[in-house]
């Protein structure tokens, strides 16, 4: 820009449009127009300062700042762009597997749920990531094996030249359905699997672990004529909606009753469902459940009362509740132990007959409507009934074992009174030697 006509000759009004010889491309950048004598290097350090418009050391210092703000500024975009692009392709491929890892939640009516809980009907697939399930499956798969070792022994079954061929069979089945398993994995992590081909793949797993289980329960037969009736438990290995056991025997009508039980569970959160009593018209007769971070629970026609249990720490434990409908009196019991008491819990209000009694799942409909996320994990032994309240010296007996211990006079512990449903299995339990 030329010198106006009235400037002194010394004098030149320089605009830094372009700081030319020192200057660099700083983008989008305000520059300050001033007047400098003419003899003025703008780009050396040791200029002197101007009167009017500032030092040359003074602007060289402001040039460095900006072209130094400039470059901090691009390598910021530049991480920011690359964190942008790791995140997109890890959300793509969250995506791309939302299906299997985590179907969505859906109501369903039929019956209240304590706390408002949520209602499915996909089992377990849709409650675990398939990696955790698949896990799982390989630890029932592992449990198959160590029956199949124990068939060995049976010398009936030995005698009668059977044992070989039959256990060969079973070995054989586990190590197929041990290789659908493996190659699900394979097509899970390569993205193949869809809805539909999940839901086929998990039916035919359960068909054939059930199908495995009736076979070793036949082959273990032998083994039952030689032990008493009581000596068995029921394992849960997996949190589905298909997994259950039930009690052949209904309740009759009752004013009173004690509930007591051998649980072993370390599932987190909750153990899950250990018992259910629907009737017609209330899906909540008679329930106990310990269901996400809440402690467990006793409902009784819909009401409930919260008892001080502390059981999944993975060891076997005895618990007992004893209830009766004047006041609505209850006590809870732990290892032989009051742990807890209160009144006012369904008053007057009598266990109603006719119902069905459920080992392992929570009822919304009379023997059905379960929910995978409110299925007992675990082992369960030993659910025994009395129509009556028990001292707390023959609930002390009964964890301890004593031989004074009386059994359910309403539902006792036998194997025969209980069917298996879905993958629960009965094993071999005796719950003195588990204590001692």
């Amino acid at each position: 820009m030329p010198a106006p006509s009235h400037a002194p000759r010394s004098l030149l009004l320089l605009c830094l449009l372009v700081l030319r010889g020192c200057a660099q491309d700083f983008g989008q950048t305000r520059f300050i127009c001033t007047s400098v004598p003419l003899d003025v290097d703008m780009c050396s350090a040791s200029s002197s300062a101007p009167a009017q418009g500032g030092g040359a050391e003074e602007l060289r210092s402001t040039v460095l700042q900006l072209r130094e703000s400039v470059l901090q500024q691009k390598e910021t975009i530049l991480n920011q762009k690359e964190t942008i692009r790791e995140l997109t392709a890890k959300l793509g491929r969250c995506e791309s597997q939302s299906l299997l890892d985590a179907l969505p939640n859906e109501a369903k009516p039929g019956g209240r749920k304590p706390g408002g809980f949520p209602k499915n009907t996909m089992g377990d697939l849709s409650r675990a990531p398939a990696a955790e399930t698949l896990h799982q499956l390989g630890q029932t798969l592992q449990a198959l094996k160590a029956r199949l070792e124990n068939l060995e022994q049976f010398s009936r079954l030995n005698a009668s030249g059977q044992g070989g061929s039959l256990k060969d069979v079973l070995q054989s089945k586990i190590d197929d359905l041990e290789k659908q398993v493996l190659s699900r994995v394979n097509s899970l992590e390569e993205g193949k699997f869809n809805g539909k081909n999940e839901s086929e793949e998990r039916g035919k797993i359960e068909s054939t672990l059930t199908s495995l289980h009736q076979r070793i329960s036949d082959l273990e037969k032998g083994q039952k004529d030689t032990r008493p009736t009581d000596r068995f438990q029921l394992t849960f290995p997996l949190r589905t909606n298909y997994m259950y056991a039930k009690v052949k025997k209904s309740l009759p009508e009752m004013y009173a009753f004690t509930v007591c039980m051998w649980l072993k569970s370390n599932a987190s959160p909750g153990v899950g469902t250990p018992f259910s009593y629907a009737v017609h018209g209330q899906a909540n007769e008679l329930v106990l459940i310990e269901w996400g971070n809440n402690p467990m629970e006793i409902l009784i026609n819909d009401k409930v009362a919260k008892l001080p249990f502390t059981i999944n720490d993975g060891k076997w434990h005895h618990i007992g509740i004893a209830w009766t409908t004047r006041d609505g009196v209850w006590e809870a019991y732990q290892d032989g132990t009051q742990v807890g008491n209160g009144e006012n819990l369904a008053p007057y209000h009598p266990i109603k007959p006719q119902g069905v009694l459920v080992l392992g799942q929570e009822q919304d409909t009379l023997g059905g409507g379960f929910d995978a996320t409110q299925a007992f994990v675990g082992e369960l032994a030993h659910f025994g009934v009395w129509d009556r309240k028990l001292s707390p010296g023959e609930v002390y007996n009964l964890a301890t074992c004593s031989t004074k211990a009386l059994a359910g006079n309403v539902i006792a512990w036998a194997e025969g009174s209980i069917d298996v449903y879905g993958g629960a299995t009965k094993w071999t339990f005796e719950a003195c030697r588990q204590i001692n």
